[in-house]
This record gives C-alpha cells, sequence and structure tokens, in this order.
C-alpha cells in the first residue's frame, strides 16, 4: 500500500514507523513537523492536514499510537457502531494481553484482551472489536446491572445484533461479569430464568405470599400476568423482552391502564432489578401488598437485606 492509500485509510493518521517505511526518512518527518504541515497527536504519530481532527482521526491516532494489534473497543466501538450516541471523554482501545502499551496516553484508555485475534472485526475502519464482543466488553465493566442490561437492550432494540448471536458470543467466553443476568436475559422459554429469579430470591427467599404464575385473563384480548397475588389485586410484570418495542409496548401500556381502572397494583420489573436488587424489589413488594391488606410477616434473607421482618 502506498503513502496515499495508507493516509486516505487511516484518515489521516500515520505513525513514524509508517512513514519511515514509506520512504521519508526521519529528517524529513521533523521537518515537516517543524513547518506545521504534520502535527504530532501523540509521541510518534502524526496528523498529516491542519484544522480539527475528526473522530475517525482521533482512534486512529490513539490505535497507532498503542501499537501492533491495537484496536478501537468498548465505549469507542460502540459509537463507530451506532451502539451509543456519545463516544464519551476518552478514546478507548484495546491490545492484545500478550504485549504492554509502557507509556500513558493522553486522552486514551487502553484495555487488554486475551482472545483479541478472535474478537476483533477483520475489515471495519477505523479497526474496532465485532459488535457483539463490544456489548460483551462493555457488560464485562459495567459496574452496575442496569447499565449491562442496557447495552444488551440497545444492541437489539437498534437492530445491530440479535440474542441469539450475542448468546453465543457469550458462550466463547470463560469469564464475564453479570453472567447470569445476561445468559437470562438471551435465555428463550415459558419460564424465563427472569422469572424463576424472582420466585426464588424475590417470593420465597423473603417470605412474601405465593403469586400465581403466568395467569391468562380474557377479555377484548387475552392477556397474561407474569405474578398475580389476586387477593390483594397486585400484578407484577417481568419485561424480559430485550428486542420489545413498537405495538407490544402499547399493549403493556393499555394492559396496565386497564388494570389500574379495575383497582389493580403493577409493579413492573426487569432483568437488572431483579438480577441486581432482589432485596429492594422485595421491600417495594411488601410495602404495596401490606397497604393492601398483606398481615402476613416477611423475613430477611441476610445481613444487609433490606426487607424487615
Amino acid at each position: 500500500m502506498d503513502l496515499d492509500e495508507l493516509l486516505t485509510r487511516q484518515h489521516g493518521m500515520l505513525s513514524r514507523a509508517q512513514a519511515i517505511a514509506s520512504g521519508l526518512n526521519a529528517r524529513r518527518v521533523e521537518w515537516l513537523v517543524t513547518s506545521r504541515r504534520w502535527r504530532r497527536v501523540h509521541a510518534g504519530v502524526f496528523a498529516t492536514f491542519t484544522g480539527p481532527l475528526p473522530f475517525e482521526a482521533q482512534v486512529w491516532a490513539a490505535v497507532l499510537r498503542a501499537g501492533r494489534g491495537a484496536v478501537a473497543g468498548h465505549r469507542t466501538a460502540a459509537y463507530l457502531d451506532g451502539l451509543c450516541d456519545d463516544a464519551g471523554p476518552v478514546i478507548h482501545v484495546t491490545v492484545p494481553a500478550d504485549r504492554y502499551v509502557q507509556c500513558k496516553i493522553d486522552g486514551v484508555r487502553v484495555h487488554y484482551a486475551h482472545r483479541l485475534p478472535h474478537t476483533r472485526h477483520p475489515s471495519k475502519n477505523p479497526p474496532r472489536t465485532r459488535l457483539d464482543d463490544t456489548v460483551l466488553d462493555l457488560v464485562d465493566v459495567a459496574p452496575h446491572p442496569r447499565e449491562a442490561e442496557g447495552w444488551v437492550t440497545a444492541a437489539c432494540q437498534r437492530r445491530l445484533t440479535t440474542p441469539q448471536r450475542l448468546a453465543d458470543a457469550l458462550a466463547r467466553r470463560k469469564k464475564i461479569r453479570w453472567r447470569p443476568m445476561t445468559e437470562a436475559m438471551l435465555a428463550d422459554g415459558a419460564q424465563s430464568p427472569l422469572e424463576l429469579r424472582h420466585l426464588r430470591r424475590v417470593e420465597r427467599a423473603h417470605g412474601l405470599p405465593t403469586g400465581c404464575r403466568q395467569r391468562r385473563i380474557a377479555g377484548s384480548r387475552v392477556s397474561w400476568i407474569d405474578v398475580d397475588y389476586d387477593e390483594y389485586r397486585v400484578r407484577v410484570e417481568l419485561d424480559g423482552r430485550i428486542g420489545h418495542t413498537g405495538e407490544g409496548r402499547f399493549r403493556d401500556r393499555r394492559r396496565d391502564n386497564r388494570a389500574t381502572v379495575d383497582g389493580h397494583a403493577t409493579l413492573r420489573y426487569g432483568h437488572a432489578d431483579v438480577f441486581g436488587d432482589a432485596c429492594g424489589v422485595a421491600a417495594e413488594h411488601v410495602r404495596v401488598l401490606r397497604a393492601r391488606g398483606w398481615t402476613g410477616r416477611p423475613r430477611s434473607c441476610g445481613p444487609s437485606c433490606q426487607v424487615a421482618p
């Protein structure tokens, strides 16, 4: 690849090593910089044009500075692929775990990955991780289950991938944070892992009354209630449909509105609630059930449990 082709591919960014390999000597490179025809962006990395750096050029500069095998990753790769609308304040790059970037790079966060040869996209420009692996990388570093849930949901709702493709990518990973919740989000089945988690970690663990599950409600339209505490006119909806948009959401809204008109209280939870804060969910159940006549005695499931007996 000649110099012009390389500059076009790399959005005008060039490393010192690439410049010399293309026939320029070190003296010529320094003259181009001191004469302000080029400018130094990072150590050994130059912009060969003047004016503001487009985002793709900033990514290329970070990748070139990080060195062999580096690609855009995490939030930067997510932004490039349309998974999020805000690139964030720093550029994220991922490098193979068998090498180490010695010096800190201003404005760049470096991640290391053992499986990068398998998770690197083969052709996208700037180079980046494959979208399914980008989603899972972001899940892995998410500080809270709600954020992890948000990345999976966004990827599917924006039609960038499918639950099956994410599940396949997840199966290839030995270690990842929030694995049980992520597996539950991507699973199929009438009695979903989300429903089972609610039964075991919310209801049974805290001594709540046993709700009727998957109750069929007939009317002008047939609908299903995930958990129905009919005696207390309380319903729980467990929203585990990560790609659930459009008409489906309007049906849910109409069903909840009808329930309210009929005197039912509806509580709605997702994966991040049930997997990330089962005690908090149980505490809300207790407050609503007691307000509607339940006289039972709940129990704490551990020393830090929010449910008071």
